[in-house]
């Protein structure tokens, strides 16, 4: 029957495995990452690639979103320039430069708070309000994270903290893009936004390798390096894009954020069997911490 229950179930489960799909693509970045340093590459190079192989597909979803819509004004581009460098050029590269330095499911855990940090700015630079139990849900998550850092310090060294102070730097520069987003959203479009958006920082990461390093050191790459970085910009970057774009519109995204709940698990159970990452309890703690406070804070909100 079209009002059951069943029907209904089976009306959001194509949207709700695009939503789960689109966040274990996402999570896999960063065991690709980590995959790619063992060759000896660097940041600067690493996060180049990936974005070179992703630029002729964003301007591909730039081009087919913005089809028959009104042409960008000057506000727009300034508007797409600082979005760009916010949410997809510094976020992106801090967040390869931490990788060097602590695990991928760490990493994970920390992108994962992104939530708290938009409640923080939208307190901090907006004057929202925040309620008391918003403050216990942030708690939480905050706890779960310094729960899995003093495990990473302990296994790790201290250039764990470098590289927590990256990731985190990451997660703030996205969530300030989140927060001054929703206005480019509405007048462009999510899909038409993030192709061009993202197709800035694909030129910014390309400028910033030619200024950095020298051009005859792409031919001493090893040949892993290339493939995984091919991987990285269409099965973790662009094919993810489309899928969440895709939940959204059928699920909404209050439930697919949820669904993206699986992301941090799908990049500790990566992380153990790929990478041979320690799976302790203090990290089981830890992510259920950092889980558990996100998924209140989005249920208090």
């Amino acid at each position: 029957m079209p009002g059951s229950p069943t029907a209904g179930s089976r009306s959001i489960a194509p949207g709700l495995l695009l939503a789960g799909a689109g966040s274990i693509a996402f999570s896999g970045k960063a065991i690709i990452v980590k995959l790619a340093y063992r060759h000896g590459v660097d940041a600067v190079t690493l996060i180049m690639l990936r974005m070179l192989f992703a630029l002729p597909l964003f301007l591909l979803l730039a081009w087919f979103a913005g089809r028959g819509k009104p042409p960008l004004t000057r506000r727009d581009w300034l508007a797409l320039l600082g979005l760009g460098f916010s949410g997809y050029y510094l976020a992106s590269f801090l967040d390869f430069a931490g990788l060097a330095y602590i695990s991928a499911s760490f990493e994970r855990l920390i992108l994962y708070l992104n939530p708290t940090l938009v409640l923080f700015l939208s307190w901090a630079l907006l004057g929202r309000k925040v309620q008391a139990r918003q403050l216990w849900a942030l708690l939480i998550s905050y706890a779960g994270v310094f729960v899995v850092f003093g495990q990473e310090l302990h296994l790790q060294g201290s250039d764990v903290m470098l590289g927590a102070v990256l990731v985190f730097g990451s997660a703030l520069s996205y969530a300030l893009y989140l927060m001054y987003s929703g206005e480019e959203v509405r007048r462009l479009g999510a899909l038409r936004l993030t192709g061009l958006a993202t197709s800035v920082a694909c030129v910014l990461c390309i400028a910033q390798f030619l200024v950095l390093r020298p051009i005859s050191g792409l031919a001493e790459l090893a040949p892993p390096v290339l493939w995984l970085s091919l991987l990285n910009a269409t099965a973790c970057t662009f094919a993810p894009v489309l899928m969440v774009m895709m939940a959204i519109e059928r699920v909404g995204a209050p439930l697919a954020a949820q669904t993206g709940m699986i992301g941090p698990m799908s990049t500790i159970l990566m992380g153990v069997l790929i990478l041979g990452e320690p799976f302790t309890p203090w990290v089981a703690a830890g992510t259920l911490l950092v889980m558990g406070g996100v998924w209140l804070l989005s249920r208090w909100r």
